[in-house]
């Protein structure tokens, strides 16, 4: 008896153009709060107040520190390849004189990825961590609210982050992609 060869199933990995096709013809319901990871569609957790709020602060400050040097983007898309399109809650982005209304950023154009963890704190720094540092994000900030903390990745490297540390001080944060004054987030919890 002949038998076939057995071939392990493989998962189909949803592209950014097929993400795209979904919403665009309601197989993603509008307003969906989903961002694409790696291939896979991921519903995103609810934004709480204080999430809210921690943004709200973080895009204000960095906006006044940074000026003309940056657009500060909240919670919009960032396109890293075929298959990844995370929503960060916020992005330092270099300027571009459309604000990237042409069509989304890209790695290139990213100065800072900031996510705010209320709940997120495994999956940011578990999922999303290797996921920037793979795609050369330079600089990837996760505020910790639950223990009050930044935690601060640079130089990325192989799927991760060669310089990370968290930091409790919070009095002068250099935003190490931008020349000029450190941030101050010690009113940030």
């Amino acid at each position: 008896m002949l038998t076939a060869a057995y071939e392990q199933p493989t998962p189909h990995r949803i592209s950014v153009l097929d993400y795209y096709r979904m919403a665009e013809t309601g197989i993603l319901p509008l307003g969906a709060r989903t961002e694409l990871l790696d291939g896979e569609i991921i519903d995103m957790a609810p934004i709480g107040s204080r999430h809210a709020g921690t943004v709200a602060w973080l895009t204000r400050a960095l906006g006044k520190i940074t000026g003309e040097q940056a657009i500060v983007m909240v919670q919009s898309p960032l396109r890293l390849g075929d298959f990844a399109e995370p929503q960060p809650d916020l992005m330092l982005l270099r300027p571009r004189d459309d604000f990237y209304r042409a069509f989304h950023p890209g790695p290139q154009d990213v100065l800072l990825v900031i996510e705010v963890a209320d709940s997120t704190l495994q999956y940011d720094t578990e999922v999303k961590r290797p996921l920037y540092a793979r795609f050369g994000i330079p600089a990837y900030w996760i505020v910790d609210l639950e223990h009050r903390g930044l935690l601060v990745c640079t130089d990325p490297d192989a799927g991760d982050y060669r310089s990370q540390g968290r930091l409790s001080e919070l009095s002068q944060v250099p935003i190490g992609t931008l020349p000029g004054p450190p941030l101050e987030l010690s009113h940030l919890f």
